[in-house]
């Protein structure tokens, strides 16, 4: 009976320890999870890849990957921003200003270069414009509260972005000089470059959509899509525009595409300070 009482005790004890193995593991499972998506993060951003380690530190803790799909309203006129997206790899987010009769237009694409939502703004703002997912993927999200102190505790990201707020002015003046004097064929070329240096020679889109991105017509669109195509410069298919000649789009862009680019180097570069190559 002793004997019996000792084997279970000693059976007893070795289980409780081999639980605490099994939850030590889940529990190690999770930590190396986490870590691995905060470092996807933090290498898949522009502006996060900039971060130094104590830049890190101060917003890694209460950031969270989400996936986006694509047509996903992130935010809309007037709703109070109550985080910051920063879009990770292909992702990109189309801001969009809606006027009267149902009609609207692009103002400005934020791929993995940037961020959405009260990043240029100090605490919690409505938003202007109307923020929607044209790229399905990933993101880290930031709560306002968190990113707020954290501008405040580092002089690096509070630099970092206001330098950004400069880059985003710059595309939305950029947009409007564009709009005004540069022909649709120039404009088409010039979005399509530019989603091809955030998601790849395959873009899912339709001509329905970049016509709305555009504020043009659809037959307009249609029209450029099958120049362009007759050129050797795209594909499409059903919902899809693939890039076959980059440098041949280029030379049918206008002069924004690579302004753009330029300024973002010389605001941002690669080390958050400017003066580095795209």
């Amino acid at each position: 009976m002793e004997q019996s009482q000792r084997h279970r005790i000693i059976l007893s004890a070795r289980t409780r320890n081999e639980m605490a193995d099994l939850q030590e593991g889940k529990v190690a499972q999770v930590t190396t999870d986490e870590l691995n998506q905060a470092d996807q993060a933090f290498a898949g951003n522009r502006l996060l890849s900039t971060f130094t380690k104590e830049a890190r530190a101060l917003i890694e803790p209460f950031g969270t990957m989400v996936e986006l799909n694509a047509g996903d309203h992130v935010l809309e006129r007037g709703e109070h921003v109550r985080a910051s997206l920063f879009p990770i790899g292909p992702t990109m987010i189309t801001m969009v200003v809606e006027l009267g009769a149902g009609r609207s237009i692009e103002v400005a694409s934020i791929g993995k270069g940037g961020a959405v939502g009260g990043i240029v703004s100090c605490g919690h703002a409505p938003a202007f414009s109307r923020a929607d997912v044209l790229v399905g993927g990933s993101a880290f999200k930031v709560p306002m509260d968190a990113l707020e102190d954290a501008k405040k505790r580092s002089p690096f990201i509070a630099n970092l972005f206001c330098r950004y707020s400069d880059y985003l002015l710059s595309t939305v003046m950029q947009s409007v000089a564009c709009n005004a004097f540069h022909s649709i064929p120039e404009r088409a070329a010039r979005w399509l470059l530019y989603v091809q240096d955030r998601a790849g020679d395959r873009i899912e889109l339709t001509q329905e959509a970049l016509a709305a991105l555009l504020g043009v017509q659809r037959t307009t669109v249609n029209a450029v899509i099958k120049d362009l195509s007759s050129e050797g410069l795209i594909a499409t298919s059903r919902g899809t525009v693939r890039i076959l000649d980059r440098a041949g789009l280029k030379r049918r862009s206008c002069e924004c595409y690579q302004r753009l680019r330029d300024h973002y180097s010389a605001v941002i570069g690669v080390l958050g300070s400017g003066g580095g190559t795209c």
